[in-house]
């Protein structure tokens, strides 16, 4: 695939202004599907969780999950949405491979919130308000997985396979408005407002809200207008960027791409694009439709959904506080300096670093094992950090460091025997045996067996270069297996040196 030209993002910006808009795709994570008793769930057997309702076959009659409703009406007023006294579902018609009623149950011009609005804020201190035009329901569409080829996509593949597990999975649609003057931070915007949307999902509850198995997805719609112009440019739709990188990746291209071609003196196309996280650029999908090309049609076999207003206040009551007022109380109850906070809020740890907390942790300390060496196993491994290890189990690692039981070296040792299965961090230390020596006494042997090998370092001692100890302090600490507490061996050979010189100079001459 042929990379297209870019202009230098400084540059585009010099000649454009960028105007956005994101649908983001949110998977509830209800039990069953959409319209269907069918288990909701990631990665069963290809095909395995299919009816004749989800796979659209002559007799099978959709009926509405409740969950679903509930959550999509949490959802909209969490995003500061009203919510419909009534909405209903409608026939979004289209052929593709993986929706096997060759169209898609969604809601159109009746969507069950609208109107909202979310304030995000930038790295800069700089908030940004988006406006969301609209959060409707919808069911998912199955999965194609491309045989063949080079990359595993459509291009060049041998073969498709499609598995309908996921069509019917149900989905909230979150619709911004257009969003202008992003200026230069409208990749940032980008990444910032779909974080913002996962981290909401995740308060209320309603989904997993893991991007990698696909829980939420952006479509990213970006287009240019000539500086000193009203004229909208033509928008392109990059669909389904999975990660948040990824969107800020697309929208950076997009920019560059359009910017390039405009000026050359080419046309953009109103079309779908894919974004291709090996190479870090779109390729052209097919053209995009507008409204009208769909034929929606209100769904002949459901009723519409009204739900009153005193079960709306009680589901509002439900609602969780918001994700930025949690963040700022966290970070002023922990006192993390903003950098660290970043760190914590980006490795996507701030819920298990406050139940570590919560589990009696002392907040740097749980901060500091959490970033640090539960993070570079879990990157090794290829695995959420907290899928190794629990906050209960951390915690009760930084307690026996804290009283003393376990060095930070010892502590990465019976880490790693907990994530293997052996049990607690106690029982851990008590089955490898590596508590650390509290006991003077062998300390005091390995201690003057190695100023006995090391004459030369103990003369040094004596005189005053104090520095010199930590060659004997290296050899203990070998002889009992990191097992000692290197401040107390380092009390210990400098009061064994001076009493050796002491005990020498008594010795009577023969």
């Amino acid at each position: 695939m042929a990379k297209a030209e870019l202009m230098d993002y400084d540059k585009a910006l010099e000649l454009f202004e960028p105007v956005l808009g994101f649908e983001v795709h949110v998977e509830l994570n209800t039990k069953t599907k959409m319209f269907c008793g069918c288990a909701n769930e990631f990665g069963s057997g290809a095909n395995t969780n299919t009816c004749p309702t989800c796979l659209g076959l002559p007799g099978g009659l959709p009926q509405v999950n409740r969950q679903a409703i509930e959550s999509s009406i949490r959802l909209g007023l969490a995003l500061g949405c009203e919510i419909a006294e009534t909405s209903r579902f409608a026939r979004k018609n289209y052929f593709y491979p993986d929706t096997a009623k060759n169209f898609q149950t969604s809601q159109y011009d009746e969507p069950i919130a609208f109107n909202g609005q979310l304030t995000i804020e930038l790295e800069s201190g700089r908030q940004v308000t988006v406006d969301i035009e609209r959060a409707h329901m919808e069911d998912d569409a199955g999965k194609l997985t491309h045989m063949g080829g080079a990359a595993g996509r459509i291009q060049g593949a041998d073969y498709s396979l499609v598995d309908y597990n996921r069509g019917g999975v149900p989905l909230v649609e979150i619709v911004t408005q257009m969003i202008e003057g992003a200026e230069a931070d409208a990749p940032e915007i980008g990444k910032t407002y779909v974080a913002a949307i996962r981290e909401i999902v995740k308060a209320l509850g309603v989904s997993n809200a893991r991007m990698e198995e696909g829980n939420v997805r952006c479509d990213a719609n970006v287009s240019l207008r000539p500086r000193g112009s009203n004229i909208l440019g033509t928008r392109t739709e990059t669909k389904n960027v999975n990660s948040l990188r990824s969107v800020e990746r697309a929208v950076r291209y997009e920019i560059q791409r359009q910017a390039a071609l405009l000026t050359a003196g080419g046309t953009i196309t109103q079309e779908t694009r894919h974004w291709h996280e090996d190479t870090g650029v779109t390729s052209a999908g097919r053209p995009k439709s507008d409204a009208d090309d769909y034929r929606y049609f209100p769904e002949p076999d459901l009723v519409p959904v009204a739900p009153s207003r005193a079960w709306v206040e009680e589901l509002r009551a439900t609602l969780p506080e918001p994700p930025a007022a949690r963040r700022k109380r966290l970070q002023a109850d922990w006192g993390f300096v903003n950098l660290e906070f970043q760190d914590v809020v980006n490795s996507d740890l701030l819920d298990v670093l406050e139940a570590t907390i919560a589990a009696g942790a002392p907040a740097q300390a749980a901060r500091k094992w959490w970033t640090g060496e539960i993070a570079r196993l879990a990157n090794a491994a290829g695995v959420s950090a907290e899928s190794l290890v629990t906050p209960v189990q951390v915690a009760a690692l930084i307690e026996l460091i804290t009283d003393g039981t376990l060095t930070d070296r010892l502590a990465r040792q019976v880490l790693e025997g907990v994530i293997a299965g052996e049990g607690t961090p106690s029982e851990v230390v008590a089955s490898r045996g590596l508590a650390v020596v509290s006991d003077d006494g062998p300390l005091v042997i390995a201690i003057d067996e190695a100023l006995a090998s090391q004459p030369d370092v103990l003369a040094k001692i004596r005189d005053g270069k104090v520095q010199a100890a930590g060659a004997v302090i290296g050899a203990v600490m070998k002889a009992m297996r990191g097992q000692a507490d290197a401040a107390r061996v380092r009390e210990l050979v400098l009061e064994r040196a001076v009493s050796t010189s002491a005990e020498s100079a008594q010795e009577p001459a023969e």
